[in-house]
């Protein structure tokens, strides 16, 4: 992206709180990429990343993304646990840090050392704004939501060992990042310090346990008119594995089925008439959009397999039994002829302790989200409000909807006017509301050119009104705060980094 001049106005903040001197010799020290080496603190305090994973490798001064180039220095390392990262400084600081949490699970054995540096560059709009950067790639690829907030936090306290301990700290984090994000702030941010305010933009918010159930739908739905995931031919497995352990099943080998059952790749036109009806019952019957059709399949094999084969053992964390599909051209035929299975309770629980919230966050939180959001549907923000609703601390959340159809990148204009909303608030103690939120883009739009799409007056259906709600799973959080500390007591419990 090409950066346009800068705006007449400055919004950094004209006041702010000495740092140490020491702190500042070494910023003048990173801006020369004269920094020496400095070792990290290991982990001491409670609910902090096991001791040892904040030993790291050093940050080594690498390219910065052609947006930043000649505003900021930028980092690359690899810390302990095997966990690849990515920091950026800008010249101007403005002496707070953005540590963010990218989405996903990215599936695979190792850390993607590409991802964090894929990120900066996606959200260059942050350093742009003076704010400080600090990403992490995870320590492995696949599902582990408090993995991947403990690496998150990592990152954090591996950015405070190297350059010092910022004014202010904010979490960000989109799609499953989202959900990864919320949960470090409920582990890490109660530790005085540690965060400031969180910002989740098209946050994955129902959790694991009631947030992929749409996708537990499709992969029913889609084998019941499809007959080739897998074939009759084929070695058969439960669905609920998504993919049966050992297939050599590709990306392209699931797009070439889909293709063959319901033409989702051609025009209309090109269709047969067997293909259109296929898709539109699925279609109908999940309300899933079209255009995500093959991603949302995709999750339900590969995400699926990966959580349930790798995570949990074989062990079934899903559950239809007792939904009722309507949408069909002849939903009694449906209803009588989709697989239906009960969840493994241990499984459940399980993933519900990995990555369900409890609501119990008690940070400044303001959101932001596509209200045509084609991959996690706008209807999280309602399950994430009743999430905090439910644990006495909706008063802590701001949320914000803007008329996009994305999932994976929103307006610059619109990330700049939530991060600087999200930094008045906590500097000053006055919680925004969405309509100020939404006058305020204009003035970042005057920079970044992207747009301002805000939507103050809406308001999302309930979850339950996109997603159909299993027995027992209307009540929210799904994960109580008690049932956390319970569960935590149990030994093995959850999902292994």
């Amino acid at each position: 992206m090409t950066t346009p001049p800068a705006p007449a106005h400055d919004t950094r903040p004209t006041h702010r709180r000495s740092r140490p001197a020491v702190v500042a010799a070494a910023l003048a020290a990173v801006f020369l990429g004269t920094l020496g080496n400095v070792s990290a603190a290991p982990a001491r305090a409670a609910g902090e990343p096991p001791a040892g994973q904040s030993a790291a490798g050093q940050p080594s001064v690498a390219d910065c993304p052609p947006a930043l180039a000649g505003k900021a220095t930028c980092y690359t390392g690899r810390d302990a646990g095997g966990a690849y990262y990515t920091m950026a400084v800008p010249h101007r600081w403005n002496g707070s840090l953005v540590v963010h949490a990218h989405g996903g699970p990215d599936l695979g054995d190792a850390s993607d050392p590409a991802r964090s540096t894929e990120d900066l560059e996606r959200w260059a709009v942050m350093v742009d704004q003076g704010y400080a950067w600090a990403a992490s790639s995870y320590r492995r690829g696949g599902y582990g939501a408090r993995m991947a907030a403990a690496d998150t936090e990592n990152v954090r306290r591996l950015f405070t060992d190297r350059f010092g301990r910022p004014e202010h700290t904010y979490l960000h984090g989109q799609s499953w990042g989202g959900n990864v994000a919320a949960k470090a702030a409920e582990i890490y941010g109660r530790r005085p310090g540690a965060y400031d305010g969180v910002l989740l933009t098209n946050g994955v918010l129902g959790g694991g346990s009631r947030g992929y159930d749409y996708r537990v739908d499709l992969r029913v739905v889609y084998q019941y008119y499809c007959h080739n995931h897998p074939r009759p031919s084929e070695p058969q497995y439960p669905l609920w594995q998504g993919l049966r352990p050992g297939s050599t099943m590709t990306t392209a080998g699931l797009r070439a089925r889909l293709q063959e059952c319901t033409g989702y790749a051609s025009e209309p036109a090109d269709r047969t008439r067997a293909q259109q009806r296929n898709l539109d019952d699925i279609l109908a019957v999940t309300g899933i959009p079209e255009r995500t059709l093959e991603s949302h399949l995709r999750f339900a094999t590969f995400t699926f397999r990966d959580i349930v084969t790798n995570r949990l053992g074989g062990r079934n964390p899903w559950s239809n039994r007792g939904v009722r599909y309507s949408g069909s051209h002849d939903d009694k035929a449906l209803n009588a002829g989709v697989e239906r299975f009960s969840a493994d309770p241990t499984a459940r629980r399980d993933l519900s302790y990995d990555s369900d919230l409890t609501g119990r966050v008690s940070l400044p939180v303001l959101t932001l989200h596509a209200i045509d959001d084609p991959t996690a549907f706008v209807e999280h923000e309602a399950a994430y409000r009743a999430t905090l609703r439910g644990a006495g601390r909706d008063q802590d959340l701001v949320q914000t909807f803007t008329r996009e159809h994305e999932h994976s990148s929103l307006s610059d204009s619109e990330y700049a006017a939530s991060i600087s909303a999200l930094d008045s608030w906590v500097r000053t103690g006055r919680r925004p509301n969405p309509r100020a939120i939404a006058a305020s883009c204009a003035a970042f739009d005057a920079r970044y050119a992207e747009g301002c799409f805000y939507d103050p007056g809406f308001h999302p259906a309930p979850y339950a009104a996109r997603v159909r709600p299993r027995p027992g799973g209307l009540s929210w959080p799904a994960m109580t705060a008690a049932q956390e500390r319970a569960w935590s007591r149990i030994e093995g419990v959850g999902i292994a980094p």
